[in-house]
């Protein structure tokens, strides 16, 4: 199954990049629990409703790219290692290497 993630007016699913980034880029400090951040945490570091953030996190998770840990609640986790064993053509791999309107002040402190 491939995600079609440019839409017909060639506009990207921001709200996946947002999500798969914030978990691509995402530390401890950012989370209450070591196993990692639930879809309400996320939803506060995103700002986007829970029930969008569960269904871009359903779409990560089915590409193997998100791990899930519990039922309830439910734990989430970038894999780095899956991410990485993407093909160079899927979507979402493009999706989340397309760095130019990221804003890395976000998910960095840099020490000057």
């Amino acid at each position: 199954m491939r995600y079609n993630m440019i839409m017909s007016s060639n506009k990207e699913d921001t709200g996946l990049k947002m999500v798969g980034l914030e978990l691509m880029f995402l530390t401890p400090d950012k989370y209450s629990n070591t196993e990692g951040i639930t879809a309400v945490e996320l939803a506060k570091l995103v700002n986007l409703p829970v029930d969008e953030v569960k269904k871009k996190l359903q779409i990560l998770k089915d590409k193997n790219i998100v791990r899930v840990r519990g039922n309830s609640p439910k734990y989430w986790l970038f894999d780095e290692y899956n991410f990485q064993r993407l093909d160079d053509d899927d979507d979402i791999f493009h999706l989340l290497c397309n760095f130019e309107d990221v804003d890395f002040d976000k998910y960095f402190t840099w020490n000057k």
